[in-house]
C-alpha cells in the first residue's frame, strides 16, 4: 500500500504502518494532555492506543496463519487509523475454508479478552465506557477494546470479517460470484445506512464515516473483481496479450522512445538487450518526466521500470490480471518459458477489449 512504512517482517509477512497512523497518534496524545493531565496523560493515551493496535496486528495474524494452512501467502499487513488490512494473495474459494480464515481474526481478540479477564479475576465489573482520560483502567479498557473489535468485525458488512462469514455461508447454497454480489450489496447497504444516520441526526463521527466509505468502496471493488474473474474463466494470457508491439534496443535514447510514442497507440515500451532478453519497461510517465529533466538525448536504459514479475502465455488470465494489479508496472511481460524471451505484453486495456468482444459475441449468439 502506498504511503506505508515497513517496520518488521514476521513469519514471512511484512508489517507496515501507513503514514496517516502517525496523525492518529498525534491526535490521541493531544486528547490525553487535555483536561490538565499533561504529559503523563499523553503517555497513558499513547500506551493504550499502541497496545490496542498491537491487538489489531495479532487479529490480522489470526487471518494470516489460518490462510497459510490452506497454502495462501500474505505478503504484508498494513496498520491504518481505521484498523489493519492483511493483503492475502487470494481468498479461499471453498466456503468452509473462507469461513475459517474470516473467523480466526475475531477469535484472537476473544482469546486476548479472555486472558485479561482471567488474569484480573471473574469479579471484574465492566463499565461500558472507555476511561481513556483516567489512569488505572488500562487492562479493563484493553479487554473491552478486544470485545468491541469482535462485535464490530462481525457486523455482516462485506468485506469485513462478518461480511466474509456471510459470503462463505451464502456460497454454500449459491455460486461464488452470486454470493459475493449479495454480500457486497448488503455491506454497501449497511455503509450507506450508517452515513444517512449520521446525516439525519445521528451526529458526525469522522472515523465511523471513513469506515463506512471504506466498506462501500471495498465491497464494490471486490464484487467487480469476482465478476471479472468469472468473465475470464477458461481464458489464458495468450487470449488477451499484445503480440504486435514495439521494443527499444539497449542503446536507445529518449528521442527514440518519443518517436515510437507519437507513431502509434503504444504507451509503454520494453527494452531488450542484444540477446533479446528483457531489461525493463520504459513507461510513458517516466518518459515524460525524464524528458523535462534530462532532455531527449538521455539514455533510455537509465529510467527503466525493472518489472521483475512476468507470466507465460498459458497462465490463466485471472491470475495474470491479479499479478498485473499488484505490480508497479502498467504492463505485464509475457515470456516464453523455454527461452525466457519476450513474446507478448499483458495490459488491462487489452483485456478489457477482449472481454467486451466476448460479451458482444455472446449476446449476438
Amino acid at each position: 500500500m502506498k504511503w506505508s512504512l515497513k517496520i518488521a517482517t514476521i513469519a514471512g509477512t511484512e508489517v507496515r504502518i501507513h503514514v496517516t497512523f502517525f496523525i492518529l497518534l498525534a491526535l490521541v496524545a493531544m486528547q490525553g494532555m487535555s483536561g490538565g493531565h499533561g504529559v503523563a496523560g499523553a503517555v497513558d493515551a499513547l500506551l493504550f492506543v499502541s497496545s490496542a493496535f498491537l491487538c489489531v496486528l495479532l487479529h490480522e495474524f489470526g487471518h494470516v496463519f489460518a490462510a497459510r494452512g490452506y497454502g495462501i501467502r500474505t505478503p504484508d499487513i498494513t496498520l491504518l487509523p481505521i484498523g489493519g488490512v492483511a493483503r492475502l494473495e487470494r481468498m479461499p474459494r471453498k466456503p468452509s475454508h473462507e469461513l475459517v480464515v474470516a473467523i480466526c481474526g475475531p477469535l484472537v481478540n476473544v482469546a486476548i479478552a479472555g486472558a485479561i479477564w482471567l488474569a484480573l479475576g471473574i469479579k471484574l465489573v465492566l463499565d461500558p465506557d472507555l476511561h481513556f482520560e483516567q489512569s488505572g483502567h488500562f487492562w479493563e479498557n484493553l479487554m473491552k477494546w478486544n470485545l468491541l473489535m469482535v462485535g464490530f468485525n462481525m457486523i455482516p458488512a462485506f468485506p469485513m470479517d462478518g461480511g466474509r462469514v456471510l459470503r462463505a455461508l451464502l456460497a454454500m447454497f449459491a455460486d461464488y460470484g452470486k454470493a459475493t454480489r449479495w454480500a457486497a450489496t448488503i455491506g454497501q447497504g449497511i455503509a450507506l445506512s450508517v452515513a444517512l444516520w449520521m446525516l439525519f441526526g445521528g451526529g458526525f463521527h469522522p472515523i465511523l464515516l471513513l469506515i463506512a466509505f471504506f466498506i462501500f468502496m471495498a465491497a464494490g471493488q471486490e464484487a467487480a473483481a469476482v465478476t471479472q474473474e468469472e468473465a475470464t474463466r477458461g481464458l489464458r494470457v495468450r487470449d488477451a496479450m499484445l503480440t504486435d508491439f514495439h521494443t527499444l534496443p539497449s542503446g536507445a535514447t529518449l528521442r527514440d522512445a518519443v518517436d515510437l510514442l507519437l507513431s502509434g497507440s503504444q504507451q509503454d515500451f520494453p527494452m531488450l538487450d542484444r540477446g533479446g532478453n528483457l531489461l525493463g519497461i520504459l513507461t510513458r510517465n517516466r518518459l515524460i518526466s525524464a524528458l523535462s529533466e534530462h532532455g531527449a538525448t538521455h539514455p533510455a536504459d537509465q529510467i527503466l521500470e525493472s518489472c521483475p514479475d512476468s507470466v507465460t502465455a498459458v497462465t490463466s488470465l485471472a491470475e495474470g490480471l491479479e499479478r498485473l494489479r499488484i505490480t508497479n508496472c502498467p504492463v505485464m511481460p509475457v515470456l516464453d518459458p523455454m527461452t525466457g524471451l519476450l513474446i507478448g505484453l499483458l495490459t488491462s486495456e487489452n483485456v478489457g477489449e477482449v472481454l467486451m468482444i466476448r460479451a458482444a459475441l455472446r449476446k449476438d449468439r
